[in-house]
């Protein structure tokens, strides 16, 4: 399967973004990083695919996002955040 990742490359998020990355490297999961500081329609894009129940209560959902539409386990396709991962994977 292939997963898209939405990045944004700052410093306070770069632990997680860190985490997620070498979460799919070690796991050999094809990934796509999308970086959404550099390009508005990454952002645009992300932000409109994040589901409901990932949003947070203000604001815009931040990266890391990531985003496949085949199901990575019986549950369905993966939409959400590093914690969707890990839960998918398990």
């Amino acid at each position: 399967f292939f997963v898209r990742i939405f990045l944004q490359f700052s410093f306070s998020i770069k632990k997680q973004q860190q985490d997620v990355l070498g979460f799919l490297e070690a796991n050999k999961i094809e990934f796509e990083e999308k970086d959404i500081a550099a390009n508005e329609e990454n952002r645009k894009w992300m932000r409109e695919n994040v589901p409901e129940d990932s949003r947070p209560a203000s604001g815009n959902p931040l990266p890391p996002r990531l985003f496949n539409d085949k199901p990575l386990c019986p549950h369905g396709a993966l939409r959400g955040d590093f914690g969707s991962l890990r839960s998918a994977a398990h």
